[in-house]
C-alpha cells in the first residue's frame, strides 16, 4: 500500500500547474469530449486506463520520483508528464481508441484461423488487438517525451538554471527509452511476425519524419524554403500518420483479415492523421485574434501553401517585413498570409483527407464502431 501511495503522490505532483498539452485534436472541447466518450463506451472501457499498468510499474515509479524534481522548472518534460497522466481534453489515448474502434468495426474475419475464436473477444475486440492499442500509445508517448529534450546550445541564464535543463534532458531520454522498451516487449509478445514488421517500420518512419521536421540551424532557414505540399505531406505522414496507419493495419492482421481490409484500415489511419495535422496547422489562422499571442511554425501547411502561391522572392520579402529586431512578428505575418489563398487551400486539403478517411471504412458493416470512426473523422476536420 505504501508503494502504491508513493506512486500516486508522484502523479499528483506531476499534475500541478497548467494542463496545456494537446496531442490529437483542436476541435471544440465539448463536442470532441462527447465524440470520445461515446466511442469509449463502444470499445468497452475508457482508454484513459490503457497505460495504467505501465504507470504503476516499479520502473516508472522510480522515474516519476526523479521527474518530480523538475517541478518548478521550465523543462518541457514536466508538461509532457502531466499530459501522460491526465489530459482534460481526452486527446492522449486517441490513437489507441482508433485502433480499438477499427478492430471492432471490422469484426472477426470470415477466414479466421482456428486459434481465434469469437468467444475470445471482449466487446467485439480480441485481447491481442487491445494489447496492440496499448503498444501504439506507448510508442507515441515515448516519442513525445524524447521530443521534449531541450537544445542546451540555445539556452540562456534567463531561461532558468542550466543544471535543471541538463537533468531534465537525462530524464527525458530515460523515460522515453523506458516506454519504448516496454512497447517493444509487448510487441514481441503478440507472436506475429508481420505485426512486428509493421510497427517496427512505423517507429523507423517516426524517426525519419522527425528528422525532416528539424530546422537546419546551420543555414538558419526553414524547411519551407525547399519543399512543396507534396513533399510536406510525405514528411508529415512519416512523423504524424505512419504509426496510426500501420497500427490500424496491424489490428486487421491480428484478426486474420485479408489484404483488402488491411489496406482500407491503413488508408483510414493515414488520411485521419493527415487531416488532423492540417487541422492543427490551421488553428492559429482561424481562431479569434483576440484570444492571445499568435505563434505558428514556418513549416505549417498554410505557410507552405502561401509560399507556393506568392513565390520565393515575395515570401522572403514578407518575412523581412514581419521581423522586428530579428524576431518574427507572427501576428503581422499571419495577416499577410490570410490575404492569399494558403489558408483556404489548407482547409480544402483537410476536408479531402477527411472524406478519404470516411470512404475507406464504408465497406465495413454498419455498426456503432463504424459510426464512431466516422464521427472522429468528421470532427477532426472541423475548423
Amino acid at each position: 500500500m505504501t508503494v502504491i501511495w508513493s506512486r500516486l503522490s508522484c502523479i499528483v505532483l506531476l499534475n500541478r500547474g497548467q494542463r496545456n498539452i494537446s496531442l490529437f485534436s483542436n476541435t471544440t472541447p465539448s463536442n470532441w469530449n462527447k465524440v470520445v466518450s461515446d466511442a469509449e463506451k463502444i470499445v468497452g472501457y475508457p482508454t484513459s486506463f490503457m497505460s495504467l499498468r505501465c504507470l504503476l510499474s516499479d520502473e516508472l515509479s522510480n522515474v516519476a520520483m526523479h521527474v518530480r524534481k523538475l517541478v518548478g522548472t521550465k523543462h518541457p518534460l514536466l508538461n509532457t508528464a502531466r499530459g501522460f497522466v491526465y489530459d482534460s481534453r481526452n486527446n492522449l489515448q486517441m490513437r489507441g481508441l482508433v485502433v480499438l474502434l477499427m478492430s471492432k468495426a471490422a469484426g472477426p474475419s470470415q477466414h479466421t484461423a482456428s486459434d481465434l475464436l469469437p468467444q475470445d473477444m471482449v466487446s467485439g475486440i480480441y485481447p491481442s488487438q487491445r494489447n496492440l492499442a496499448e503498444i501504439t500509445e506507448l510508442i507515441h508517448t515515448a516519442f513525445l517525451v524524447h521530443r521534449g529534450i531541450v537544445n542546451l546550445k540555445e539556452w540562456t541564464n534567463s531561461d532558468g538554471p542550466l543544471k535543471d535543463m541538463q537533468f531534465g534532458n537525462k530524464m527525458a531520454v530515460l523515460s522515453g527509452d523506458f516506454l519504448l522498451a516496454n512497447a517493444c516487449t509487448g510487441l514481441a509478445q503478440l507472436n506475429n511476425t508481420k505485426v512486428v514488421e509493421l510497427i517496427s517500420s512505423a517507429i523507423g518512419d517516426l524517426v525519419q519524419g522527425i528528422y525532416h521536421e528539424m530546422p537546419n540551424s546551420l543555414e538558419d532557414k526553414s524547411l519551407t524554403d525547399d519543399i512543396n505540399m507534396v513533399t510536406w505531406e510525405e514528411q508529415r505522414f512519416l512523423s504524424h500518420g505512419a504509426l496510426l496507419a500501420k497500427s490500424c493495419q496491424a489490428a486487421m492482421e491480428l484478426a486474420k483479415h485479408d489484404k483488402d481490409a488491411q489496406g482500407l484500415a491503413y488508408k483510414y489511419g493515414k488520411h485521419l492523421s493527415l487531416g488532423h495535422k492540417l487541422n492543427s496547422d490551421l488553428q492559429p489562422f482561424v481562431k479569434n485574434s483576440s484570444a492571445g499571442p499568435v505563434t505558428f511554425s514556418l513549416n505549417s501547411a498554410p505557410v507552405v501553401f502561401h509560399r507556393q502561391i506568392v513565390g520565393q522572392e515575395r515570401w522572403r520579402y514578407q518575412l523581412q517585413q514581419a521581423k522586428t529586431i530579428g524576431t518574427i512578428d507572427h501576428t503581422k505575418l499571419r495577416s499577410m498570409i490570410k490575404l492569399e489563398e494558403g489558408v483556404t487551400s489548407t482547409m480544402d486539403l483537410c476536408r479531402y483527407h477527411g472524406n478519404k478517411a470516411l470512404e475507406s471504412i464504408q465497406c465495413f458493416p454498419s455498426s456503432e464502431a463504424r459510426s464512431a470512426l466516422e464521427n472522429i473523422a468528421s470532427t477532426v476536420t472541423k475548423f
